[in-house]
């Protein structure tokens, strides 16, 4: 099990916990439940997160005695206290639904699903009541591994090689000396180097991936960068995989990783940066400068408009988003599985970038229209507080927006983080801007917007996906419709209106 889905459950059970007590106890009870779901033998995620939930919606009173190990574990930054107070009020079993539904999301039939497992009578209903709730508010930021870690006397997070890892303690590049941050730490961290083709004989996965750069045989640079790791993490137990040592722009580099964070080290005296990268093997690594370290099975990168990208040891670059914001598609890769459009969304790691057109199916590499869709996109669906692995966007309406304003497009986005789990953003395309518009359901979108028409007036849009009709929530005084546009006519002037409207898909 990684460390982020074990962060997963403790923050699904600090939101379905009852809203009593101090907020330390709460952390605590949510990880002494999470450590009960995830011990023992190997279950199914789907089996831990039933037994989270069930555990933090009414729990028993005996998980309050002998809580002393948990309350006294590293702290985490936790939500704002308007949210968990907000979920107090809601009855159990609609708490869980929001949660998931609202703060996770999860689309409908997988939360009705899961409400079926916890023998929730009515699943329907209380799905309906989690989405008829107020929106949240604040939006909570997941539990990160290197700042939540399972209170047990044995990890319950272990480091595998696999069999296609070759795993060498190099005892010359052990920091044994004295003096210096991290130094005693560094004495019993293990330098793990996968060989050269392990990739090519077992799982492609990140443990398999070589360590590259001119620097790798450099050990005094290494033994640097270790000591580095070991003052960055506060952990100087264990493997620590080099995935890279050399220059980058002129600049020495080392990156190396322990489960799902990555510690980049610029020497000789610079500092050492801790991302939590997820566990993804399928896309790039970033270096900084606008260069990429690329799976070694990836064997060639170029434009999306078809132009050469340097590739050098792996790392290819220097490029940077075709967009104003800094943004959006990278380049194509190229490898066994064909060619994937590689993207920047601002988050510790690149992703994959995916279009599926109005008809037709899911498109992997950008051209054309979609290309032009996500170098659009790529400047307002938000940033992501955990690394993502793909984002999939896909038009839901498309045709002629009201007063003359032109041609519009609406696309949902759907992204899927690393180590599971998946949520979804809108954004409605006009001629002059780009709107992000909120959370969408990718198997049944939805999403209005208030938005200034070019004759000065304002009106709250919604659309709705194929085979469906929009509809408005907050009892507006008259409604437009144009097949699947909903227009609520609003005043004029510059202030955007303060009415409340929720948009749905019936």
């Amino acid at each position: 099990m990684t460390g982020a889905r074990y962060c997963d459950l403790v923050w699904l059970a600090y939101l379905v916990l009852p809203d009593r007590g101090r907020r330390p106890r709460r952390i605590a009870l949510a990880r002494r439940i999470a450590d009960a779901a995830v011990a023992g033998r190997p279950r199914a995620p789907r089996r831990r997160r039933t037994r989270v939930l069930r555990a933090a919606a009414r729990p028993s009173w005996r998980l309050g005695v002998g809580l002393g190990p948990w309350l006294r574990a590293l702290p985490v930054r936790l939500p704002d206290p308007a949210l968990t107070r907000m979920l107090g009020r809601l009855h159990p079993d609609v708490r869980i639904a929001y949660v998931l539904r609202r703060l996770a999301g999860l689309p409908a039939y997988e939360v009705r699903d899961q409400l079926t497992e916890l023998r929730v009578r009515d699943p329907a209903a209380v799905l309906a009541a989690a989405e008829a709730a107020p929106e949240p508010p604040a939006r909570p930021e997941p539990f990160t591994p290197e700042r939540l870690r399972p209170v047990r006397r044995r990890s319950l997070v272990p480091v595998t090689a696999g069999a296609a890892l070759t795993a060498t303690l190099v005892a010359a590049l052990m920091a044994t000396g004295t003096g210096g941050d991290g130094t005693a730490a560094a004495r019993d961290v293990r330098l793990v180097v996968a060989a050269p083709d392990a990739w090519r004989r077992g799982a492609r996965t990140l443990d398999a991936w070589p360590a590259r750069g001119e620097l790798a045989g450099d050990r005094e640079f290494v033994r640097r960068a270790l000591r580095a790791f070991a003052a960055a993490t506060g952990d100087g137990s264990g493997p620590a995989y080099l995935l890279f040592a050399g220059r980058v722009g002129g600049t020495p580099l080392a990156v190396l990783r322990r489960g799902q964070r990555v510690v980049r080290y610029t020497g000789p005296d610079g500092p050492a940066r801790v991302d939590a990268a997820g566990d993804a093997a399928d896309v790039p690594l970033a270096l900084g400068g606008g260069r990429y370290l690329l799976p070694p099975w990836d064997t060639a990168a170029t434009t999306p408009d078809g132009r050469p990208v340097p590739v050098r040891a792996g790392v290819a670059g220097p490029v940077d988003p075709a967009t104003p914001c800094g943004r959006g598609p990278l380049f194509d890769l190229h490898g066994p599985a064909g060619v994937r459009t590689i993207g920047d969304l601002g988050g510790p790691r690149p992703l994959a970038l995916t279009y599926r057109p109005p008809t037709g199916p899911a498109a992997t590499r950008l051209t054309g229209g979609g290309l032009n869709l996500w170098r659009r996109l790529g400047c307002v669906v938000p940033q992501p507080a955990r690394p993502l692995t793909e984002a999939a966007a896909h038009d839901f309406w498309w045709g002629r927006l009201p007063r003359d304003a032109g041609r519009g497009d609406w696309a949902c986005v759907r992204l899927a983080f690393a180590g599971g789990g998946t949520t979804a953003q809108s954004a409605l395309l006009t001629p002059r801007e780009v709107l992000a518009t909120g959370w969408c359901d990718d198997r049944r979108p939805a999403a209005g917007t208030w938005w200034k028409m070019p004759d000065g007036h304002w009106g709250f849009l919604a659309a709705a996906g194929p085979g469906t009709m929009p509809g408005v929530d907050g009892k507006p005084p008259r409604v437009a419709r144009r097949g699947r546009l909903l227009l609520v006519p609003g005043p004029t002037g510059s202030a955007r209106p303060g009415a409340v409207y929720h948009a749905s898909a019936h």
